[in-house]
Parts: C-alpha cells; sequence; structure tokens
C-alpha cells in the first residue's frame, strides 16, 4: 500500500462556505483508491502487464471548498492528480497580495512545478468540491526510471503548463481587456469538451475578483465586459452561469479587440 500520510494531514482551512458541484462530477467524489490501471488511464497511457500485476494503491483524498492542497514552502513530497473539482494556484508577493496563475480542473496535475525543489512553490486552494489522488513523489520517481512512458507523460504535463503561462503572459501583454475575457470563456469551453462535458454552457467556478486578478484586470472590468456580452447575446451570463450561444463570435472578439 503506499499511503504515505495520515489523511487528517491533508485536510486544512476548513470553510463554511459550500459550492454546488456539477452532476457529471458527483459520483467521483465517493472514489477512495486508483490502483495502476486507473493511473495509467488518467494519464492516457498504457503500461507493461508487470506494473498492474503490482497492485499499488494510491489514496484519494477530499478537499471542501476554501481547503488548501499545499502551501507555499511547505515540504515537496507528494504529486497531486486532479480527479474531479476545480482549483486555483496561487502565489503572493512581498506584500501578502495573491496573484491567481491557473484554475486547474480534472485532469490536471499539481507539484510538477516543485519537483527541483524540497518545498511547494505556490499554493493550491480548492473552488469547489475535490477529489484529488495523491502520488508520493519517491514512488513516482521509482515508476517513472522504470517505465519511460510515465516518465514523457509527466515531462508532456510540464510542457503543457508552460504553455499556458506563456499564452496568459502574451494575453497580459498584447490584448485588451474585452479579448482577454473573451479568450478566457472560450479556453474554459475548449477544457470542458476536452473533459467530455458541454462546451457551450458552464459554470464560473471562480469569482470575478479572481478572474481580474488571472487576466490582469479589475473586477469591475470583468463584470462590466461580462454584461457587454450578456447584452450582446453572444453570451449569457446569470450569476456564475454562463451559455455560450455563438461561439464563432466569441473567438472573433478574442482575437480582433486588440489593445490601443
Amino acid at each position: 500500500m503506499l499511503l504515505t500520510t495520515p489523511v487528517a494531514q491533508h485536510y486544512t482551512d476548513s470553510s463554511d462556505e459550500s459550492s454546488a458541484t456539477q452532476s457529471s462530477n458527483l459520483t467521483s467524489h465517493h472514489k477512495l483508491w486508483s490502483d495502476s490501471a486507473d493511473i495509467a488511464s488518467f494519464l492516457h497511457i498504457s503500461l507493461p502487464d508487470d506494473l498492474y500485476g503490482e497492485k499499488n494503491h494510491f489514496q484519494h483524498v477530499t478537499y471542501k471548498y476554501g481547503q488548501r492542497v499545499y502551501r507555499f514552502g511547505q515540504k515537496f513530497d507528494a504529486i497531486y492528480f486532479v480527479y474531479s473539482g476545480f482549483l486555483k494556484t496561487v502565489m503572493f508577493d512581498e506584500f501578502g497580495n495573491e496573484q491567481v496563475l491557473n484554475f486547474p480542473m480534472r485532469g490536471d496535475v499539481l507539484g510538477l512545478d516543485s519537483m527541483h525543489s524540497e518545498h511547494y512553490q505556490f499554493e493550491v486552494v480548492a473552488l469547489s468540491d475535490c477529489n484529488i489522488i495523491v502520488i508520493p513523489y519517491k514512488k513516482l520517481l521509482e515508476l517513472s526510471r522504470r517505465h519511460v512512458e510515465v516518465e514523457r507523460t509527466l515531462l508532456e504535463f510540464v510542457s503543457r503548463e508552460l504553455a499556458y503561462q506563456h499564452v496568459r503572459l502574451s494575453m497580459l501583454g498584447k490584448i485588451s481587456a474585452e479579448a482577454r475575457v473573451c479568450q478566457f470563456l472560450v479556453m474554459l469551453s475548449d477544457r470542458f469538451l476536452e473533459l467530455g462535458y458541454s462546451r457551450n454552457e458552464y459554470l464560473l467556478r471562480m469569482t470575478r475578483q479572481e478572474i481580474g486578478n488571472y487576466l490582469g484586470i479589475t473586477l469591475e472590468t470583468v463584470s462590466r465586459i461580462l454584461s457587454a456580452l450578456n447584452e450582446s447575446g453572444i453570451v449569457k451570463v446569470h450569476q456564475k452561469s454562463i451559455c455560450i450561444n455563438d461561439i464563432d463570435a466569441l473567438k472573433n472578439l478574442s482575437v480582433t479587440s486588440k489593445s490601443a
């Protein structure tokens, strides 16, 4: 059995605030363990028969809204696979101001950016009820040394994360606030489609403030742009509910609304 840390040590910063969970994710929250076959499926790779025969078991941990998966500076000892739910990755400047770096969801891997260090470089906070697979780092190293498919897939995850950040940095410097919000909505639409959900209707798990923080604009600007999109009929916005009526028009705005 590969459980190396008691469950209680993964529960921190409980909050009374809760968030509704998409019906498509409800059943996945009850899963407690994953074996090697589950992990291979999660990573979209085929592993040799001998690995399947090892009968490894990896613990699932549930995090509630507002709980931290790990903190900045915490000792690095595990990688986390997002089995279900929505989170945010954040860092803090010297004055304690929060900067949102990403919004991980099902299929993402957390902690890879800390492999070079003995401590986690950022903080990850749940934006909904989440089910996370905990993979002890030493075990992951062992598997990657024995099976090149694991090592290659982890490198692909690192590469994808770097690509996301490059797109975000480029977006912050070159396009208007309207285009940033439109690109953000299109990005979420594409991710939900990849996961087998509707690309046209989804809930925003993050607040307007968090979206603005991520995009480098104010909360008021995010709200104003969403209201304008709603009035145009391109997107129907009701609180956190998003319904994209014209994805092509939204994509067009995301590339034509250049900054001055």
